[in-house]
């Protein structure tokens, strides 16, 4: 390994917020330093939620010119974001359509509509990933249905990752783990399945050939270099957040079981080989692409997007401490709910939605705080027992400890709770695991490490990791 000391900068973009995040090596350890953090939010344009990309674009470009004044100039940079998402630019690279949120209602109505046209079982054969309402298949037949001239006049498809590198570089690119989550990549082949996209009425001329994580895309367009002052490569990271989390693990091999814990809950377990079988499919688990083509076998369980949720409503007087401590005072609140109900996606009163599940199901009501975030921790420890020994039976294989990665892992009793429910060995840490992953992916492509193995081993001795 060597250590030659440049500086690398990883941006983060979340569903509440996004950071800039220096790392680099000193002594054979890693170091990070968060420069630049800002908030975001969905908001309402023509109708829908969307993502505001232009404010975002231009909080990329603010957090640049911090790395500029602190004089900390990275020798590359790298975006991950949320998956899912995407927008159509033009020829000229103008962008033909909002960037319309995963949570937004417009799918409503499409998974009928593509069943139609190819069958549940097919379409899990050829993409191996899970049936959710807001997959990108389903918001762009949603899409075609509001306005399909739009198609005509479109040249690209890209992510939001893909388009903040595009505004960045001038270069277009469709990254590898990003695009595997749209249900429309072949899982075998490792490109756009363009018997799908035909069958679909999808021109399969706006999708590029993936590009993998570790792949330079070029440097600073020289309007964006005059902006921030410097100009450095980009180089893609894992662009799904996921995918820069689920590499920044710190494990010696590959005997783990990965929960990353934040808005959602990513639980799976890492392999060489995608899983497609029909006891897979029924079972809803999903074959996302990896770092190195490996693949994340996982189920995407509601997460901490409800806790996040009540936290709002109750106006922040409560921070995540307060309220996993409140929850453990609660601990014998009995009522339970399935976390992964559509309901429980985008209510408009999270606690109400809640109330009303245990309303129908003829269980207790939560009265206090503390009860409603112990039945949404409780409710969500449950869920995670339950995935994985569906994932253990599927794969005939049996795991013996859990590593909690993410945001999350700080809820103490959700860990506790984790620990019950699964019977797993329980490791915790990094928090920051989407950052350090997108980092590790551009030392990785300067040969700072040999191997994932070697970058997974600095991980676990550079940073905060606990045992329960």
């Amino acid at each position: 390994m060597e250590n030659r000391g440049n500086i690398y900068l990883a941006v983060d973009i979340g569903a509440s917020s996004g950071r800039h995040i220096l790392g680099y090596l000193e002594d054979g350890q890693m170091k990070t330093e968060e420069v630049y953090r800002f908030s975001n939010q969905g908001v309402l344009k023509d109708g829908h939620l969307c993502w505001d990309t232009d404010y975002l674009y231009g909080e990329i470009l603010n957090g640049l010119k911090r790395c500029k004044e602190l004089n900390k100039i990275p020798v590359s940079m790298g975006i991950d974001t949320w998956a899912i998402d995407f927008v159509l630019i033009d020829k000229e690279g103008n962008r033909l359509t909002d960037c319309v949120c995963y949570r937004d209602k417009r799918t409503e109505g499409m998974e009928q509509v593509v069943s139609k046209l190819v069958t549940d079982e097919e379409l899990y054969q050829r993409t191996g990933i899970q049936k959710q309402p807001f997959n990108t298949i389903y918001q762009l037949m949603a899409l075609k249905q509001e306005d399909p001239e739009v198609f005509q006049k479109a040249d690209c498809f890209l992510m939001v990752p893909d388009y903040f590198h595009f505004l960045l570089t001038g270069k277009r690119s469709n990254e590898y783990t990003n695009a595997s989550t749209t249900e429309l990549l072949n899982v075998h082949s490792g490109e756009w399945d363009e018997e799908l996209l035909e069958k679909l009425g999808i021109p399969s001329r706006l999708f590029l050939s993936p590009t993998m994580p570790g792949s330079e895309l070029g440097a600073f367009t020289a309007e964006v270099e005059r902006e921030v002052g410097f100009s450095c490569k980009v180089v893609l990271p894992a662009t799904h957040d996921t995918g820069s989390a689920v590499l920044a693990v710190p494990s010696e091999d590959e005997d783990f079981l990965f929960l990353s814990s934040g808005t959602w809950s990513l639980l799976g377990a890492e392999r060489r080989q995608a899983e497609c079988s029909e006891e897979s499919r029924m079972a809803n688990f999903t074959n996302e692409g990896g770092y190195e083509k490996r693949y994340r076998y996982l189920k995407n369980i509601m997460g901490l997007w409800m806790v996040q949720s009540v936290k709002k409503e109750l106006g922040g007087a409560y921070g995540f401490g307060e309220l996993s401590s409140m929850a453990e005072e609660a601990s014998s609140f009995s009522s339970r709910v399935n976390v992964n109900d559509v309901g429980f996606l985008a209510p408009e009163s999270m606690t109400e939605a809640v109330k009303e599940y245990c309303r129908k199901t003829e269980q207790q009501e939560p009265q206090t705080v503390g009860e409603l975030i112990s039945c949404i921790d409780q409710s969500l420890a449950e869920s995670y027992g339950e995935s994985i020994r569906e994932l253990e039976k599927i794969t005939g294989r049996k795991y013996s400890r859990l590593q909690i990665v993410g945001g999350g892992s700080q809820d103490a009793f959700l860990n506790r709770c984790t620990a019950r429910e699964t019977g797993k060995e329980i490791w915790i840490g990094p928090t920051e695991a989407t950052a350090i992953g997108n980092l590790l992916a551009q030392m990785l492509k300067d040969g700072i490490f040999a191997s994932v193995e070697e970058a997974r081993q600095v991980v676990k001795n550079s940073f905060s990791v606990s045992h329960l």
